[in-house]
């Protein structure tokens, strides 16, 4: 199945200077800004784009349960994933099924733009987190 690259995510510690710093020293445009409260999610997202090419930065709201808070702690701010667009998430699924990749099932979900999405398990990609998603409303959609 085909893959292409999504967009990267972003761990940050200061949502404010992290978007100053994207707009005024790589020319990015804010596309969006919100915070998701969902559980096992708990974040500051701001997606940001560069020349078309997107990155979500990504800051913890809640410094106890948040995902982003817990690998800010352990590794830092820095790259927290690389998300891979596919044709279609199910099938991809059973790809990575057949292929012996395990995913996160708790982590999949639908954001606000109708994007699916879920986290391959980083014990099977040599630590990367790599996210899979979707756009099943409009296949050829840019994300956001």
């Amino acid at each position: 199945m085909k893959k292409e690259l999504d967009h990267t995510g972003i761990a940050v510690r200061n949502m404010e200077r992290s978007i100053e710093f994207y707009e005024k020293v790589l020319g990015a445009v804010l596309i969006d800004r919100y915070i998701s409260e969902a559980p096992g999610v708990e974040s500051e997202i701001a997606v940001m784009e560069v020349n078309g090419a997107r990155t979500e930065l990504l800051a913890p709201v809640n410094n106890t349960t948040s995902p982003i808070a817990r690998f800010i702690k352990q590794k830092g701010k820095g790259v927290h994933h690389i998300a891979y667009r596919v044709d279609n998430l199910e099938e991809a699924l059973a790809e990575l099924e057949q292929q012996g990749i395990r995913v996160m099932p708790e982590t999949l979900r639908t954001n606000k733009h109708g994007r699916r999405l879920i986290y391959l398990n980083p014990a099977d990609t040599e630590g990367t987190i790599i996210e899979f998603c979707d756009y099943p409303g409009n296949r050829e959609a840019q994300p956001e």
